[in-house]
């Protein structure tokens, strides 16, 4: 028999009836205490309501006793103190302690032991780039601020959660592109079934496994989409995979925009602008990302008859202070017209080295994205805790709309290939030579002509 008790009731010492008496039935927490076999103390009650109020008071007080600090002087192993005379007081375990629950391994914890384990795996770049910092900025639930040149924290990571607490949809939920975000999971899914082999967690089930639709037809891509906000897009005209966010938005400067932009470089009242104008008028003449022009030294550019070319074999990444290969990991071939000729020579050094930089600050050493960005979109300084802005010049041209919008430094790139694109070179030159592929090119730098016809020939 069973009766209506209270709502609060003790979490580790429960009520019992048996054979019409009450027992108490400690949890095993309690198992050096009371032993491993005997978990049971019977009350010598009858199974009555009242005595079930009477029997879960007890508890409670036993239960206080225990859970205490300082429970071994609290706790009467008689049971006296409560009411209660057993013949099982001498055989009490009272020499060990209450053993206290391990807290459970967070996500975070899992996480910097798998990358000990997997950087020996990785190229050096790789693990930095991938697992170190993009993998683990998603997973601490970060995103990256361009004008601070810092990470700021959404609110929104699964990096201090216990691992019963957290899912895939956590990570999903992150604002950066599905495929780094769905890269991350299968990272961590890698982790936690490390974890399951080591025997360091209890979950049977992998939290971090997202489940696709295998039987998707191939043709679903060709089908419309509809966005959050309920508008229709044809195939062509959702963005691509790319993941590099500075690649994704592929917005351009219009030519006079560019032309506009370059002058007020070089016409700048300060010497610093003054210095980063070659640098800026070279971007928007090659297309080129920002680190390749970091990185690029006057023996990687050829000026000759027949021999104007330039070679783009590396990139400085101002992060890591240093240089590496190209983002597709390919050297490749740039052919110079006219005006980038003459924009070399203009600025090449008599005594230039071949392992001088092309481009440099006023105290000759590299540029990089902060440095740039502090002269093209904002700088700031902080004085007694507050912080002031400076907008940079082209913040200030768009401003005082003598461009048509204000876009980022690295925008340069997008600016070459959208006005080239247009003016009809030829695509399979322009994709090699910004190393690019023809199929990004005409879909998000041409468009898709659907007015397109076949001649007659």
């Amino acid at each position: 028999m069973t009766y209506a008790k209270s709502n609060h009731l003790p979490e580790t010492i429960k009520v019992q009836s048996d054979n019409g008496s009450l027992r108490l039935q400690f949890s095993t927490k309690y198992n050096p205490i009371f032993g491993d076999k005997r978990k049971h103390q019977g009350l010598a009650m009858k199974d009555t309501p009242e005595n079930w109020q009477k029997a879960i008071a007890i508890a409670w007080r036993i239960e206080e006793d225990l859970q205490h600090s300082d429970w071994q002087k609290l706790f009467d192993p008689t049971f006296a103190k409560y009411g209660l005379k057993t013949k099982y007081a001498a055989e009490l375990k009272l020499a060990a302690p209450i053993p206290q629950l391990e807290p459970e391994m967070t996500v975070g914890a899992m996480w910097e032991e798998y990358l000990i384990w997997k950087r020996p795996q990785l190229q050096p770049t790789t693990f930095e780039f991938r697992f170190s910092r993009a993998y683990s900025v998603i997973i601490k639930g970060l995103v990256w601020d361009g004008k601070n040149c810092t990470h700021s924290d959404t609110g929104n990571g699964a990096y201090n959660l216990p691992l019963s607490a957290v899912s895939a949809d956590i990570l999903l939920a992150h604002p950066n592109a599905m495929p780094i975000k769905l890269n991350t999971l299968n990272a961590l899914s890698e982790a936690f079934a490390r974890l399951q082999s080591l025997g360091q967690t209890k979950l049977t089930v992998n939290p971090f496994v997202v489940h696709r639709n295998s039987t998707k037809n191939k043709t679903d891509m060709y089908k419309q989409n509809v966005d959050s906000d309920g508008a229709e897009r044809e195939w062509y005209e959702v963005q691509d995979t790319e993941t590099d966010p500075e690649e994704k938005d592929r917005r351009a400067f219009t030519k006079d925009d560019r032309d506009t932009i370059i002058k007020a470089f070089y016409e700048h009242k300060n010497a610093a602008p003054r210095q980063m104008a070659p640098l800026v008028e070279f971007r928007f003449l090659t297309g080129c990302r920002n680190g390749e022009a970091f990185a690029l030294r006057w023996g990687d550019v050829f000026l000759g008859r027949d021999r104007d070319k330039i070679v783009f074999a590396r990139s400085y990444n101002g992060d890591l202070k240093n240089t590496q290969v190209t983002k597709t990991g390919e050297s490749r071939i740039f052919k110079m017209n006219d005006t980038l000729r003459k924009l070399l020579l203009r600025i090449k050094p008599e005594t230039a080295l071949s392992t001088s930089l092309v481009f440099s600050k006023l105290n000759g050493t590299s540029w990089d994205s902060c440095s740039t960005a502090e002269i093209w979109s904002m700088s700031y300084t902080k004085r007694k805790d507050v912080k002031y802005e400076y907008p940079g010049i082209v913040t200030k041209l768009a401003a005082n709309n003598l461009i048509s919008g204000y876009l980022p430094f690295y925008n340069c790139r997008h600016t070459f290939i959208s006005l080239m694109a247009h003016a009809g070179v030829d695509l399979f030159l322009l994709a090699t030579a910004c190393g690019n592929s023809i199929e990004v090119i005409q879909r998000h730098y041409l468009g898709v002509n659907k007015s397109a016809t076949f001649p007659d020939i």
